[in-house]
């Protein structure tokens, strides 16, 4: 049957959680997550179907490919304020229901599209441009997520919803390894009719099961956007978020092109090629998809600076080594020469390094965003009650622009990768641009994360104890608007 609407929603009350409100709060996350999965697996979709695009038939180069998982990664990236707004303006069994089914006309139009070889660029690249609407899911499932949850559960939340909808990418690189072993490289189709009945599962699902939760609404406003712009603590997460997710994202749309390329160029048919890189390319994303799972958890027992800080470490020396190993074949081999197997166990070992690194970083970043906004309330002139609303509205509007801001990192990854391939005929550019986006990302949550008494470390108060005349008002209650009026004086 349909559900209802919750207007009168606070998690951190204990009472009403004990009553009921966590058996609701587990029955909406469920099917969140059961649709964000699938709606991230959509997202993933042309990752995949490139495996079946052969360049004699298609035409299209390795650049030209990379070029439509950009494209799918750019719109995922710009739908996810819009997306995170629309959730708690609709309700969250109004937009996830819609959210899932309207991706039936991208998985429904790349069916049409790869049954029609010798069409140009662009179709495809809007094709891509629609199934990157399932980008935007992701953050409108964490904004839920977050608004569902109190504040000790939050970090467990957001990870679990956050690592199973990263599972999807590697799920639907799973589904595209049984249909090439199965039925071939030249029947894509199956891939995206499985797909077609998942989203239908999902959608329904969400429209007999889910509640329209009126969590905050107000935190995802552009006007309370706004209000978290001018605050440093926006940009340092929003950065490292896109050092951790963008990288997540990024490799996981090329890394199965990466393996082709590679494999291509060592003489294998495209069937073959296709073949062995999907059988490696599920690996990265399952285990980051995992990781992001256990960074959130153990960033609630430690602190998310300090896990925020091993795994950009971590980053770094996985990094490092892709570094080593691409100068030194370059130097070897010439640039452009087929990989020997050594230099190949010794790239797929570091990529799956980096996806668990990665994927673990989102984890504390999100625990971080929370937590820096609660330690911020503190200063706020505001009943107990409105000052946690602050803190969620805030912490919200943050969530949908760092998942945003984040996602380009995809982008980058994505045309890093083409403009490397195409102007030294091998990836060692993009890697040395990689490695140094990690180092400043150890350095930043270093200084601002994880030194003793900082935010991110567990029951830390803010260290810049700098007076801050914060005051909110409106028309709906101190706590729900973000009219915010602060002493430009205040520090972070």
């Amino acid at each position: 049957m349909v559900r209802s609407r919750i207007t009168d929603w606070n998690p951190d009350d204990t009472a009403a959680w004990d009553a009921g409100n966590r058996m609701v709060a587990r029955r909406n996350l469920f099917w969140l997550i059961v649709n964000v999965h699938v709606t991230f697996s959509i997202w993933y979709l042309w990752s995949v179907m490139v495996l079946f695009m052969p360049q004699s038939v298609y035409g299209f180069s390795n650049g030209d490919k990379l070029l439509i998982d950009a494209v799918a990664s750019l719109v995922g990236a710009l739908a996810r304020i819009p997306y995170a707004m629309a959730a708690n303006w609709f309700g969250g069994r109004n937009w996830t229901t819609f959210s899932s089914l309207v991706l039936l006309i991208p998985t429904g139009g790349a069916i049409v599209l790869l049954a029609h070889p010798g069409l140009p660029l662009w179709p495809y690249l809007v094709c891509a441009a629609l199934t990157g609407l399932g980008g935007g899911n992701y953050s409108s499932s964490l904004a839920k997520a977050d608004g569902l949850f109190p504040q000790h559960l939050k970090g467990y939340a957001l990870g679990l919803t956050g690592g199973l909808a990263n599972l999807g990418s590697a799920t639907i690189q799973v589904v595209g390894l049984i249909v090439l072993a199965t039925a071939g490289h030249q029947a894509p189709y199956w891939v995206c009719a499985i797909y077609l009945v998942l989203l239908a599962i999902g959608g329904v699902g969400a429209a007999l099961r889910m509640d329209n939760v009126v969590a905050h609404r107000a935190g995802l406003s552009l006007r309370n956007v706004r209000a978290i712009i001018p605050v440093p603590d926006t940009w340092a997460l929003s950065f490292l978020y896109l050092c951790a997710s963008g990288s997540f994202l990024g490799f996981a749309f090329a890394f199965g092109q990466v393996l082709q390329h590679n494999f291509l160029a060592g003489g294998q048919s495209h069937a073959q090629a296709s073949l062995h890189a999907a059988e490696i390319a599920f690996v990265g994303p399952l285990l980051g998809s995992l990781a992001r799972i256990y960074g959130g958890k153990v960033s609630d027992r430690i602190g998310g600076g300090r896990v925020a800080l091993f795994v950009f470490i971590g980053a770094i020396a996985a990094s490092a080594v892709l570094v080593g190993i691409s100068t030194h074949d370059d130097m070897v081999h010439g640039r452009g020469a087929p990989a020997t197997g050594l230099t190949m166990v010794a790239y797929v070992v570091s990529f799956i390094m980096l996806f668990i690194f990665c994927g673990a970083g989102k984890g504390p970043v999100y625990q971080l965003i929370p937590a820096v906004f609660e330690a911020r309330s503190r200063r706020v002139d505001l009943s107990d009650d409105d000052r946690r609303d602050w803190a969620r509205v805030r912490s919200s509007a943050l969530i949908g622009f760092a998942g945003a801001f984040g996602a380009l990192g995809g982008v980058g990854i994505n045309m890093a990768l083409r403009q490397s391939y195409q102007s030294a005929g091998t990836a060692t550019p993009a890697m040395w641009i990689f490695l140094a986006c990690y180092v400043i990302a150890a350095i930043l949550a270093w200084a601002r994360y994880a030194r003793p008494g900082q935010v991110g470390q567990p029951d830390a108060r803010p260290v810049n104890s700098a007076s801050a005349d914060l005051k909110v008002t409106g028309s709906h209650g101190p706590a729900a608007t973000s009219a915010v009026t602060a002493s430009k004086s205040e520090r972070p």
